[in-house]
């Protein structure tokens, strides 16, 4: 607290759907005599959640995100626009100007309660906005957070469902940026020994709770994290940005749901030696031959939905594969995948 505390006296707490379950900050925070405002991210932010959050951060001198993904962009957004003289439209990408930020975030403090998106240790946030049926993100150097505290066990006995979804989130993450066109020694430091960490410790954790296999899956939250802020990701999220401005559906699940069918898509299309080692990787997690077959069976099996069950109808495809093929994210995906392409992956994926 006295870290959270030499950064302002003012503070912004930003937490997830359960206010209880930020308690203990919200009153280590006053014990250390700080004047705190909480403030709720039940689902991944809106522009309107924003807005409204934006205003009531004025007066704050410090924002502090206790959360999963969601909550942690809110907050991050919520620190770099509370100090900006325009609205929100202004910095925002794709949907907006993609203006950069005049004035200097507020001080920003993550603490991830789930171990998915590494979003503690990026300079973007993404923002979901309806009327455009698009994700898009608010991106500054000066958005990466003054002080991160990734503690696994925050991440204990977070439910089933919501652990395989970010689990598989993360694996993605350490995926993407490894066979990324953009990958370097540093990103590969990073992703070569968590993609292998990420799959068995998931696969432990939908077995049975495991303080071992959580430590390991925060560990590869944050490599993620970092391992996309330097080598970018892929067709994954591309597609993913654009299905959940589309249905509203969880940014992990549509990750996780895609993930066997763009593997094989950029295997067939842009065959390496990087993309055999990933799909090696994945068999000797499920001890099968056809490792893509075996992960999308038991992602599935474990209640993973499809897209369809997402909310993304086949009628859709078209148009999201079309949206996503200027993603950014598209940029650094090892093959050349068409819109055509792209469509065969909903399709399978649904």
């Amino acid at each position: 607290m006295p870290e959270i505390a030499a950064l302002g006296r003012t503070a912004l707490v930003v937490h997830g759907r359960d206010a209880a379950r930020a308690d203990w900050l919200v009153a280590g925070l006053r014990a250390e005599g700080l004047s705190v405002t909480a403030h709720a991210s039940p689902r991944e932010p809106t522009l309107a959640m924003l807005e409204a959050a934006v205003t009531l951060a004025r007066q704050a001198e410090v924002v502090i995100a206790l959360g999963g993904g969601a909550a942690i962009d809110l907050g991050k957004a919520v620190a770099a626009l509370a100090p900006a003289p325009g609205g929100a439209l202004d910095h925002l990408e794709v949907v907006g100007h993609g203006l950069p930020l005049q004035r200097a975030p507020v001080p920003f403090v993550a603490i991830p309660t789930t171990a998915g998106t590494g979003a503690e240790v990026t300079k973007n946030a993404v923002i979901d906005v309806p009327e455009h049926r698009r994700k898009v993100s608010l991106r500054d150097d000066r958005m990466i957070a003054k002080l991160a505290v990734v503690d696994p066990s925050l991440t204990d006995f977070c439910p089933k469902a919501v652990t395989l979804a970010s689990g598989l989130d993360a694996v993605v993450q350490v995926i993407e940026p490894y066979v990324s066109t953009r990958a370097n020694p540093y990103t590969d430091a990073l992703c070569q020994a968590a993609i292998p960490m990420g799959l068995a410790a998931l696969r432990r954790l939908m077995a049975a709770e495991d303080a071992g296999a959580r430590d390991a899956m925060a560990w590869v939250s944050l490599s993620g994290g970092l391992a996309l802020a330097n080598a970018g990701l892929g067709a994954v999220h591309g597609l993913a940005g654009v299905i959940g401005g589309t249905t509203g559906a969880a940014h992990g699940a549509i990750c996780g749901a895609l993930l066997p069918h763009v593997l094989r898509a950029n295997a067939a299309r842009a065959p390496s030696a990087r993309m055999a080692e990933v799909t090696g990787w994945i068999g000797a997690a499920f001890d099968a031959t056809d490792g893509l077959g075996a992960l999308e069976e038991w992602m599935h099996d474990a209640g993973l939905p499809r897209l369809a069950a997402l909310g993304l109808s086949p009628a859709d495809h078209a148009a999201v594969a079309e949206a996503a093929c200027g993603a950014s994210s598209m940029k650094a995906n090892p093959a050349d995948l068409s819109a055509s392409d792209l469509v065969g992956i909903l399709r399978a994926a649904g």
